[in-house]
């Protein structure tokens, strides 16, 4: 509309250049020439601008309930003028008798005008209002009101067979979202010299499919890896190394056990006097940016990210690495700024800032002058904000560290580098992993349970399932069976952690997971294949669908075709809410209600029709292998979202 408003203020213009000598004004021929070149092409670049987002408008997946949400928005507006935000309440129905979405803003407007106007109407009466002032619209066949003021919503069959067609000739279009913004999402963030576990599982995990999620909705995303690399820890490290590889400056030390090292060198630190004063030199060394030291340091963390990327690679994660030593610099000016504002008070020796509505202060300077965690916190939100330029920021980090987050968000608040009204910045909460006795997941002897080994023991149990089903013998080539063997591993294994709601902790179960009954990625995958295979079977290829795609009517005709159609258009806005609330476990519901709604659809309706006696293919119902196309098509951009990977053939 702004654009559309542009354009016809410039063609104005335009034609007033032209007739400016007519108006008594003498301006220069040169002049005139260049001003008019100067609109036409800004005129040029808008309609070329409004062409191209209204083509994308055009191919974006329509989210209905927003839809829906604008049409009874501007009803209640005509029917209660004077109402300021009335409660605009759209949900999709839970039973076929009431329609396909309901509209229950009439019981808040009851009393809305009971306390602000003393009125007494009935939910009813303002229900009837509601729908008199309904706008024209292409979504809406009818309304209903039933029982106290619930206005039952039936769509238009030709409307929803229209979005399904669109889907099928566009793919999975993002739904749209506005303006392009700039999200920052801090996942994974292991420490260096340690070992990723089952802990560092799910910010992995939920962080990578964040991303996917805004990716696909088209905002800028930046992926960082927080790593613990900078501290006193490296003191130890360094020292121990100088001792077990006194030539690691000209030989790659062959540290094949880092976890190992590490123990030692803690071991050394607790029990060895000597050992210990050299470790805190080494540190003192290394933070004065000492070469021999720094590549002490280097060698350290290489052996750490090659062991993290096998993680990364076997679980298909992206990240940019950004640990807490690109931030080391910044710090010194993060604590002047503090201090030059008057926040800063000194207890002890400390530096610390107090922040309203938190009882524990951020510490940004230790008594013998180094930095801690919230000053390299501090440093690494307000380069996010300052110099990322980030409209959003997401911290994947367990529930633990959520008082300390929130303090270091609020410190950023109080000093000014961010306005809540303006930039997102949200602490992406997570629970604990438990094991089968509900008790923090370890292994037998009470260690912390490897990652590594859990994805090796992931891929050994999802080929024994495999087997058993004989999978091995005449269904797969020994390359399919390979690929079906990872798809159901690491998708099973995250599947368990997402389908979860992330707030609560969740139990780790290889044989749940691996169940292909139920809401579980091996019955998901095991779905997708089958959907995929129908076409397939009845030999019409993708060539075949597209243009079936083009010139086929879906027919939704049967109750299980018009409920399939509904819950495969249900998809944007299960998207839009989990943009605004990051609860990835509604994707799963709803790929596990998709799939279950498909199975009810292909159980009542014949897709293929084959005579009884010869088996012969005798009618192809494309409508409905439409609908089977659709279906599919939806689910593969979710496993996507999820970061799971089918595969043709299981």
């Amino acid at each position: 509309a702004f654009q559309e408003n542009e354009i016809k203020l410039l063609t104005a213009e335009i034609e007033r250049l032209k007739n400016s000598g007519c108006l008594g004004v003498s301006p220069s021929l040169e002049g005139l020439r260049e001003e008019n070149a100067k609109l036409k092409y800004r005129l040029n670049f808008l309609r070329k601008s409004l062409q191209e987002e209204r083509s994308k408008t055009a191919k974006s997946m329509i989210n209905i309930n927003s839809c829906l949400q604008e049409i009874f928005g501007a009803a209640i507006q005509a029917a209660y003028p004077d109402l300021e935000n009335p409660p605009l309440v759209v949900t999709p129905s839970q039973q076929p008798k009431f329609g396909d979405y309901q509209c229950n803003s009439a019981m808040g407007i009851t009393q809305i005008l009971l306390k602000t106007k003393e009125q007494k109407v009935s939910p009813r009466e303002i229900a009837e209002k509601i729908s008199k002032n309904i706008p024209a619209n292409e979504c809406i066949e009818k309304v209903e009101i039933a029982g106290p003021g619930f206005i039952n919503v039936h769509l238009r069959k030709d409307f929803v067979s229209k979005q399904l067609s669109s889907l099928l000739m566009n793919g999975v279009q993002p739904p749209a979202v506005g303006k392009r913004k700039k999200v920052v999402v801090d996942f994974s963030s292991p420490n260096i010299a340690k070992e990723m576990h089952v802990g560092h599982l799910r910010s992995t995990i939920i962080g990578e499919s964040m991303c996917r999620l805004f990716e696909f909705a088209g905002y800028d995303v930046l992926r960082l890896n927080h790593l613990g690399d900078w501290g006193t820890q490296f003191g130890m490290l360094i020292a121990h190394l100088q001792d077990k590889f006194p030539d690691y400056l000209t030989v790659s030390p062959p540290i094949g056990d880092l976890q190992a090292f590490y123990k030692e060198s803690k071991r050394r630190f607790d029990t060895e006097e000597e050992f210990k004063k050299r470790a805190y030199q080494c540190v003192v060394l290394l933070q004065s940016k000492n070469p021999d030291f720094i590549k002490a340091w280097e060698l350290i963390c290489d052996v750490s990210r090659k062991e993290f990327q096998k993680i990364y690679n076997c679980l298909d994660i992206t990240l940019i690495e950004r640990g807490e030593s690109f931030y080391h610099e910044m710090m010194k000016d993060i604590v002047k700024e503090f201090e030059d504002k008057g926040f800063v008070q000194v207890d002890d020796g400390r530096k610390i800032v107090f922040v309203p509505g938190f009882p524990v202060p951020l510490t940004i300077m230790k008594s013998d002058g180094g930095y801690t965690y919230d000053t390299s916190d501090l440093a690494a939100l307000k380069h996010r904000l300052c110099e990322e330029k980030a409209d959003i920021l997401i911290y994947v980090v367990d529930s633990g560290q959520s008082v300390h987050l929130q303090t270091v968000f609020a410190a950023g608040q109080m000093i000014g580098w961010y306005d809540p009204k303006v930039t997102r910045v949200a602490h992406a909460a997570f629970g604990v992993v438990l094991g089968e006795d509900k008790k923090k997941f370890k292994t037998r002897s009470g260690d912390t349970v490897r990652l590594i080994d859990l994805l090796e023991e992931g891929l050994k149990r999802a080929m024994d399932k495999l087997k058993d089903k004989e999978r091995d013998k005449v269904v797969l080539t020994a390359e399919e069976l390979k690929a079906a063997q990872m798809s159901v591993a690491f998708g099973c294994i995250k599947y368990a952690d997402l389908s979860h709601n992330r707030l609560n902790d969740y139990v780790f179960s290889f044989d749940k997971m691996l169940d292909d009954r139920g809401n579980t990625a091996a019955y998901l995958l095991y779905a997708f294949t089958r959907i995929r295979a129908i076409a397939r079977l009845a030999n019409i290829d993708e060539q075949m669908l597209r243009k079936a795609a083009r010139e086929e009517v879906l027919i939704l005709d049967h109750e299980k075709e018009w409920k399939l159609g509904k819950c495969i258009l249900r998809f944007p806005e299960i998207l839009q809410k989990i943009l605004e609330d990051l609860l990835l476990h509604t994707l799963c519901d709803y790929l596990y209600e998709l799939a279950t709604t498909f199975t009810e659809f292909y159980d009542n309706c014949y897709c293929v029709e084959k005579d009884r006696q010869s088996g012969q293919i005798v009618k192809v119902n494309m409508w409905r292998l439409l609908l089977c196309e659709a279906t599919a098509t939806i689910m593969a951009k979710g496993f996507d979202i999820l970061g799971i990977k089918p595969v043709q053939r299981m």
